[in-house]
């Protein structure tokens, strides 16, 4: 369900959009990579790196496209530890990959050797011209816990961030999500839910 389509853009998202549709035409190619995406729960950020390997599944269906939490990363990573099948827990990585898009890049705060193995496959991947996306919580820099040389390549491409949306973007994506879920809300309901719902996209489709 995450598409581009989808994706109510506003003011609050514009750019990240922009840059997250132009990874997905030309998937290592242009000079969005790294693209990295970060902002506030909720805001859009799992919907647009999905968007992208979504995009690029079907325009470019022979790619390998690899989508992980981070949390997830440094699980898989502990268990080819423990297995002692770190080689090809690397290998998969480095060589099979054609592109990465992992989220929540914050979890991997203070886990250096997680970081180290990723720092390796991150450099295996750009340098083969392979596309890598991630989004975080907060900018690279504002991360603790995170090595100085991996917020150094996170910043090699595109650091761009997803505000809270205002009012009229708020209104449209109640739209949007009641007319997906064939709901017909009345125009009062949706002014006063756009209204009064300040957080993120989440607590709105929780209300619709």
């Amino acid at each position: 369900k995450y598409t581009f389509d989808s994706f109510v853009v506003g003011q609050n998202s514009q750019f990240a959009y922009s840059a997250s549709d132009a990874v997905s035409s030309s998937p290592g190619s242009s000079k969005f990579n790294p693209l990295l995406i970060y902002g506030g729960s909720g805001l859009g950020k799992t919907h647009l790196i999905q968007a992208i390997g979504n995009r690029i599944k079907q325009t470019n269906p022979s790619k390998t496209i690899r989508y992980v939490v981070a949390e997830d990363f440094m699980r898989e990573f502990v268990e080819s530890l423990k297995n002692k099948t770190i080689t090809e827990f690397s290998n998969y990585y480095r060589h099979d990959v054609d592109i990465l898009l992992m989220d929540d890049i914050q979890f991997l705060s203070g886990k250096l050797e997680t970081q180290n193995e990723f720092f390796h496959i991150f450099n295996a991947l750009h340098q083969a011209g392979k596309q890598i996306v991630l989004t975080s919580d907060n900018s690279p820099s504002d991360v603790t816990g995170l090595e100085d040389r991996l917020i150094s390549r996170f910043q090699w491409g595109l650091c761009v961030d997803i505000q809270q949306p205002d009012v009229e973007t708020r209104e449209a994506i109640i739209r949007k999500k009641s007319e997906s879920d064939h709901l017909k809300l009345a125009d009062e309901i949706i002014e006063y839910l756009a209204i009064n719902i300040e957080g993120n996209i989440r607590l709105i489709e929780g209300a619709i």
